[in-house]
């Protein structure tokens, strides 16, 4: 809930129910009233300070400087946030499931809606079933894909990934001496139609892109590469019509497309409480990171006072 607005701010006012997002959108530049790109180009991403003079308005108990983290720093009771890192949504819009929008579902919904633009009927596969992974799935279900495979080494994503569409399931560790992608092109009568990239490894993304449909096949990237080795594809399979591409934070313009995310779970079209299986409190927030690297969580919220 916004406390107070600085000058020239008017796009909200106190009292608003706000989302902070990590991606800058001034709706100004070329890049955030174009169509073909949600990359602002004004406010481009990284730096450590505020967007527009790079400093911060923070302090520790000593008076040293303490950084916005990733322009948003919401492990905190009150933050201060640029508008071109702020959407108002509905009021209606439960507040405990509210920050699921700032972050990683978006990301796996928007690349489904937005990036793929997912036709109704298609086939699709997805490396990695975390909550990205599963957030594709959600969006490929609710864009009418007939099919869709998640491909993942733990077992406990399986059952959860019914729930937000996913149809098939492939653990490689069962595929004996038989590659995923030949075991993909199988159950898809010669490749999936769209192949999302979720965890963050060179040779999965690879993995993705050979197991895609020859001819019209897409590869979407989402994963941030862990090791930092570089992606080397096969010339061959390039020219068979395949593309590639990478996404951050799915495609989508966030002032203009996280309300309408909002709405759809309003309206009972988009699923999101299956995405929550932890809740703790802030003292208890390293529990809430090792249960993520257990593979154990999807999204742990994280109460400030309960």
């Amino acid at each position: 809930m916004v406390e107070s607005v600085g000058d020239n701010v008017v796009e909200v006012k106190e009292g608003d129910i706000v989302i902070p997002f990590f991606h800058p959108n001034c709706e100004e530049c070329w890049d955030c009233k174009s169509k073909e790109s949600n990359i602002c180009s004004k406010f481009p991403f990284g730096g450590l300070g505020m967007p527009r003079d790079g400093t911060s308005r923070f302090t520790d108990s000593k008076g040293e400087v303490v950084h916005n983290f990733i322009k948003v720093s919401s492990f905190i009771e009150y933050t201060v946030v640029d508008i071109c890192n702020l959407v108002k949504i509905n009021p209606d819009f439960p507040l405990d499931k509210a920050c699921l929008l700032s972050c990683g579902v978006p990301t796996g919904i928007g690349a489904a809606w937005k990036t793929a633009k997912v036709k109704k009927g298609s086939t699709v596969a997805i490396f990695g079933l975390g909550a990205i992974g599963l957030a594709v799935a959600e969006g490929a279900r609710i864009s009418g894909a007939a099919k869709i495979i998640g491909v993942d080494l733990n077992p406990e994503k399986f059952k959860i990934g019914r729930k937000f569409g996913v149809t098939d399931f492939i653990n490689p560790k069962d595929c004996g001496n038989r590659p995923v992608n030949e075991v993909i092109k199988e159950m898809t009568d010669g490749g999936a139609d769209y192949c999302f990239e979720c965890v963050g490894l060179a040779s999965l993304m690879n993995l993705a892109f050979t197991s895609c449909r020859n001819g019209s096949g897409k590869t979407i990237v989402l994963g941030v590469e862990m090791n930092g080795t570089p992606l080397t594809l096969g010339c061959y399979e390039l020219l068979k019509g395949k593309t590639i591409t990478g996404s951050i934070f799915g495609g989508i313009k966030p002032k203009t497309d996280i309300p309408l995310l909002a709405q759809s779970y309003i309206d009972k079209e988009l699923h999101l409480d299956d995405f929550i299986t932890h809740e703790v409190n802030f003292e208890d927030i390293n529990r809430a990171f090792d249960l993520l690297i257990q593979g154990k969580s999807l999204r742990c919220i994280i109460w400030m006072a309960r």
